[in-house]
């Protein structure tokens, strides 16, 4: 059975507003929450909207098991500054990973290896980020072996079906595909994005700031803007076009967007577990947001494209497929 993971802000409210809909909808294939955690032990892939305490962590864990909903606990930065290595980093990791167990937390999600491997001495399913940047069933097997239950894969190899395949087939662990991520496909700003994001959601470096210029987004949008191409070639996967890698063994479904609105989350939430979208591909993808109110990508009208991305070898310039796609189902928006 397909399993869909849903991204939560951390307050109480939004966790609460997603179960109500989940359950009067009758979204069965709904089994996962994932937020933050506190940014006083460890940074994040993503800004902290709400970061709960243990208390807070304790009480929504209690709350989701009692309708039936799993609690993942995201730590994924990808720098901590060497912290984790020293002494006094191992000592607040085991406390904290102690103190999650005891709040009843069902799995954690990190990327750095070293706790990939401190997590084995817990009980709560050691998750591994897409930030770990798994692209290859060689490296999927190195985090195995390091004691990973669940892989989430590169969302740069979303539409590489050989790898893809290649992954189930080389590890024992489970594996894990986010859906939604609108990032520009092999983004050359993509490693020093995060780790800005890393420092900036942490408040154990002393010396990150609180605020920086976001260089790495601003050249992002600017790309797209003047090649739109580039939206198409994102890594997104359709809710229509699950059923693809259901057949090569991948169940497992992340949303993205734990930063957003929660009724933007719910509406995603919707369309995964319906399979079915109508309307501007735009509006469900996690980032940027902004490209939403410049363009519009049916997505009735890249129905089947699935099927081309399945075997691209992904040598744009001798392919010209997503260029075709952009002049058929790309409007811009005035």
């Amino acid at each position: 059975m397909v399993r869909l993971k849903i991204p939560h802000p951390g307050h109480f409210s939004a966790l609460k507003e997603i179960i109500e809909v989940k359950e009067a909808e009758g979204l069965d294939e709904v089994d996962e929450v994932f937020m933050g955690g506190s940014p006083d032990v460890m940074g994040s892939g993503r800004g902290v909207l709400h970061a709960p305490l243990l208390d807070e962590i304790r009480e929504q864990t209690e709350y989701a098991h009692q309708h039936g909903i799993k609690m993942n606990i995201t730590m994924n930065s990808t720098c901590t500054g060497g912290h984790h290595l020293s002494f006094e980093g191992y000592k607040m990791f085991s406390w904290y990973f102690g103190e999650l167990n005891k709040a009843g937390v069902d799995a954690v999600t990190v990327a750095e290896p070293y706790l990939v491997e401190l997590l084995r001495d817990f009980p709560m399913q050691t998750v591994v980020s897409c930030l770990s940047y798994v692209e290859s069933p060689q490296r999927a097997k190195f985090f195995d072996e390091l004691g990973a239950d669940m892989i989430t894969v590169d969302t740069n190899i979303n539409r590489h079906f050989d790898l893809l395949e290649g992954i189930v087939k080389a590890v024992d662990c489970d594996v894990r595909l986010i859906v939604n991520e609108g990032c520009i496909y092999r983004c050359p700003f993509r490693y020093s994005h995060y780790n800005l994001a890393s420092h900036l959601s942490s408040l154990i470096q002393p010396r990150s700031p609180l605020f920086a210029p976001d260089y790495y987004f601003d050249k992002c949008i600017s790309i797209r803007l003047r090649d739109p191409t580039q939206i198409i070639k994102s890594a997104w996967i359709r809710p229509e076009d699950l059923k693809a890698y259901e057949a090569i063994g991948i169940t497992d479904f992340k949303l993205s967007g734990r930063t957003k609105l929660v009724n933007w989350i719910i509406d995603c939430m919707r369309f995964y577990s319906q399979r079915s979208f109508k309307g501007n591909v735009l509006d469900i993808l996690d980032c940027p947001q902004m490209l939403r109110y410049m363009f519009y990508l049916d997505n009735e009208k890249i129905e089947g494209s699935i099927d081309q991305w399945k075997h691209c070898k992904k040598v744009c310039n001798e392919c010209g497929y997503c260029d075709k796609i952009t002049k058929e189902a790309l409007t811009y928006l005035k």
